[in-house]
């Protein structure tokens, strides 16, 4: 066969010659099957009458016979010069048209989803980038162009030179050991994280590492504090398992741990995101950190810290992991690389209390077995060969530049059309916008200005007192974020 031929499923061709049927009637409703499957798609070459008989063990007129049936009914296409071919149109095309058209006026019946299905559809996420638009002011962008496209791209041919082979099996459900250590190494270093590489587990980032833990932790009913406002996918999360959500109010020491305990002292889980509060962006301070503790030590409750970015803050030292303060085992940690490196790589990490991390590890597994192991391996190289550690540093120094460059720009807006209060670090800050605006309206027109930034009220469970932007200002350029600024200062202009 020509490069161009088909593949046909012949181990699925089944031919009985004890069958009342004959052989090219058998032939042709297979291969009509395979069509209307689109497992042979339109357009695809089939292989000469000659060779499929050959393929079959059967006569070359059986083959014939079952392809002019096919051809006859609008199944197959035969051109000179380019033998025969997958119809590009096939006659159930056209009936299933005519039957649209007639049913189109007609009442759609809702879809029968769960209760819990219903509330989680309901959730609005943050809205999938569009690539060819200016970054400014995307929330959980990182800075794509700075990436060592190149070192990168050697580190995986050397990892399939090395070795290729030994990736292309299974891996351990916990994740690629040597990038395991090299997560333990870097958390002890970094973030005063207190573990082993035997409590690392990898997971396709974050959103995965808080479903595995509301899956094993938490029971239909059971109440969870949510940071309020907070990060609206893990929201979906919790209402995915059932649990009730108990908004905790953020001030600007962090997650009101009093404000918990007055609403549902007895909670099972408390979510929270203590380094860089997402979306506020306020630290949580060490009275508040302790008191936490005290109470899921207390209770018997768990505490998922959420430390998606705290690896950029520009101003003094940040405070230790909530995880390394924590000597009742209650906190499950949670870090991704999405926001560090690049989304695409799908590659985060949860550290686990010891008892555990072989529960955790069985429904990883049972969740989808393991993340891909070359970018698994390849990770591992960059952070073991201080790769990692130096694009931190250069992120860091370009974040502060665009951190300072926004709030320049700012400055330049109506006097009181957006209040700025946020820490120095992260890579998004929050903007609140004059008492009374309406910010879900405000986006809107932003975003018919060319401009991304999502309303704050969006992240909240519990109405606020002012209305404010989220503005992700790490993946912008200096230039992106002057422009949008300046569009958005014309949209509030007219407002």
């Amino acid at each position: 066969m020509s490069r161009n031929t088909s593949f046909l499923p012949l181990a699925a061709v089944g031919l009985d010659p004890a069958a009342p049927a004959p052989l090219y009637r058998q032939l042709y409703g297979q291969l009509r099957e395979a069509i209307l499957e689109r497992r042979l798609a339109p357009g695809v070459r089939l292989p000469s009458t000659r060779a499929l008989a050959a393929e079959l063990g059967v006569s070359r007129n059986t083959v014939v016979a079952a392809f002019e049936q096919l051809a006859a009914e609008g199944y197959l296409a035969g051109r000179t010069g380019s033998g025969t071919t997958v119809a590009g149109e096939l006659p159930e095309d056209g009936l299933r048209l005519r039957e649209q058209h007639r049913r189109r006026e007609a009442p759609v019946a809702p879809p029968a989803l769960s209760r819990r299905g219903a509330a989680l559809s309901a959730i609005a996420l943050e809205p999938v980038p569009d690539a060819r638009r200016p970054a400014a002011f995307r929330v959980g962008l990182p800075a794509l162009d700075a990436f060592p496209l190149p070192l990168w791209a050697r580190l995986n041919a050397r990892q399939w030179r090395r070795g290729g082979a030994d990736l292309l099996g299974y891996g351990e459900p916990a994740g690629y050991r040597p990038l395991r250590e090299a997560i333990a190494s870097y958390l002890g270093a970094a973030r005063g994280v207190r573990c082993d590489a035997g409590q690392v587990i990898l997971v396709a980032g974050s959103m995965q590492a808080i479903d595995l833990a509301a899956r094993l932790l938490l029971d239909p009913g059971d109440e969870v504090w949510m940071e309020d406002p907070g990060f609206l996918a893990a929201r979906a999360v919790f209402i995915g398992a059932g649990a009730r959500l108990v908004p905790v109010p953020v001030n600007a020491e962090g997650l009101d741990v009093r404000a918990g305990l007055a609403a549902a002292g007895q909670a099972r889980l408390a979510y929270v995101s203590p380094s860089h509060q997402f979306p506020l962006g306020v630290t949580m301070s060490l009275p508040r950190r302790l008191a936490l503790l005290e109470w899921a030590a207390r209770t018997g409750a768990w505490v998922l810290e959420d430390d998606y970015d705290s690896e950029y803050r520009y101003a003094g030292r940040p405070l230790a992991a909530l995880q390394g303060l924590d000597h009742a085992r209650r906190v499950i940690y949670v870090g991704t690389f999405s926001e560090v490196l690049f989304p695409a790589l799908r590659l985060g990490y949860m550290v686990v209390p010891r008892e555990l991390a072989d529960r955790f590890v069985t429904a990883r597994a049972l969740a989808d077995r393991h993340s891909p192991l070359i970018e698994q391996a390849v990770l591992a190289d960059f952070m073991a060969e201080g790769h990692f550690a130096r694009h931190i540093r250069r992120m860091r120094l370009r974040y502060r530049e665009n951190l300072a460059v926004l709030l320049e720009a700012v400055g330049s807006l109506p006097e009181g059309a957006l209040e700025i209060a946020s820490e120095p670090a992260g890579m998004h800050l929050v903007g609140w916008l004059p008492a009374g605006a309406d910010d879900e309206e405000v986006c809107r027109r932003l975003a018919a200005a060319g401009v991304e930034a999502l309303p704050l009220s969006r992240y909240a469970l519990s109405p606020l007192p002012r209305g404010g932007l989220v503005l992700g200002y790490a993946g912008a350029s200096p230039r992106e974020i002057r422009q949008g600024v300046r569009r958005m200062k014309a949209v509030l202009e007219r407002r």
